[in-house]
């Protein structure tokens, strides 16, 4: 079994699509990557609270919002695929969503982990429309922030 996954050939690591839609290379890792994807955005997310209360949260949660839209749209002309299971940023994104308005606690952010991941993975309605019938690089985004936003 294969613990990392190959990035596109035209697309290469050092491309900044690359990096910020696999969040670094974590988006790479297997299995699960979208769980990495989540886990990994726990330490920003906790950083940005307590630096910057939820209103810094927000701001990061628009800006990697839009250079996600850039970034999975990138990534997919360059593998072919929608929603390639390495792309990760919308994960991130959505794991922000659901921490916003928490207050600082391992425990809380530990249920917003998994009540993301449980939503993100189940898929119940609307999260499930969403992703069978938005397509595009908004496609990829929106059904984890309906997801953040349910857990």
């Amino acid at each position: 079994m294969r613990f990392v996954a190959p990035l596109p050939h035209t697309l290469p690591f050092t491309h900044p699509a690359a990096l910020l839609a696999t969040w670094g290379g974590v988006g790479l890792l297997r299995p699960a990557p979208g769980t990495w994807g989540s886990l990994c955005a726990l330490p920003f997310g906790w950083l940005a609270i307590a630096t910057g209360g939820p209103g810094l949260l927000m701001m990061m949660i628009f800006i990697a919002f839009g250079a996600g839209l850039w970034a999975a749209h990138i990534y997919a002309d360059a593998s072919g695929e929608h929603d390639a299971s390495s792309v990760v940023i919308d994960e991130v994104v959505g794991q922000w969503i659901a921490l916003v308005l928490l207050p600082l606690s391992l425990w809380t952010f530990l249920l917003a982990f998994a009540l993301f991941r449980a939503f993100d993975s189940v898929k119940p309605w609307p999260i499930r429309w969403l992703d069978k019938n938005v397509s595009g690089a908004f496609g990829v985004m929106i059904d984890d922030v309906a997801a953040g936003v349910a857990a």
